[in-house]
């Protein structure tokens, strides 16, 4: 019953040339070498400036270390690592986005840069398939803005091996 009342709702929008409310989510927007990646805003709790990382032994290379974000201590991984590209290169616009997944701790993940808020609804995303090579595994989908594609992560499979270890 409420589907057929949604269908409704809808077609009388679109008949009163009024917009079709669809679906939306708000990334925002980091930059990889050259590719743009979004994470949803949901599990993002703040973005800080790169600060000092201590290392931690006999981690696998992409677990960066701990940092200390108002006295509690927060791993730190690299997204560039992670996900097979370049090791990463510090710079001003280098960032860390502390990311809480349910029932976990927080994480944070070191990014090139942090560029921008975007809000994309479901008919700007297009969703991958199943034939996932290594890379394509941390995405969900590719997203369309103002002409860009931005690569959407799915954060528990990016996180999938550093909550459960």
């Amino acid at each position: 019953m409420d589907e057929i009342k949604v269908m409704d709702e809808q077609k009388r929008n679109e008949i009163l040339n009024r917009p079709v409310e669809h679906d939306t989510t708000q990334y925002i927007v980091t930059q990889l070498g050259g590719e743009q990646y979004g994470i949803d805003i949901k599990y993002i709790s703040n973005i800080i400036r790169m600060t000092k990382i201590t290392r931690v032994p006999k981690v696998s290379n992409y677990i960066k270390g701990v940092i200390n974000v108002r006295g509690v201590v927060i791993p730190t991984i690299s997204l560039r690592l992670k996900m097979g590209l370049p090791e990463d290169v510090i710079s001003k616009k280098t960032r860390i986005i502390i990311l809480t997944l349910e029932q976990h701790e927080s994480i944070g993940v070191l990014v090139d840069e942090v560029k921008e808020v975007v809000t994309l609804d479901e008919e700007h995303i297009e969703r991958m398939g199943y034939e996932k090579d290594d890379k394509e595994r941390f995405l969900s989908g590719v997203g369309k803005s103002d002409g860009k594609l931005i690569s959407l992560l799915d954060i528990t499979s990016v996180l999938a091996e550093v909550v459960d270890a």
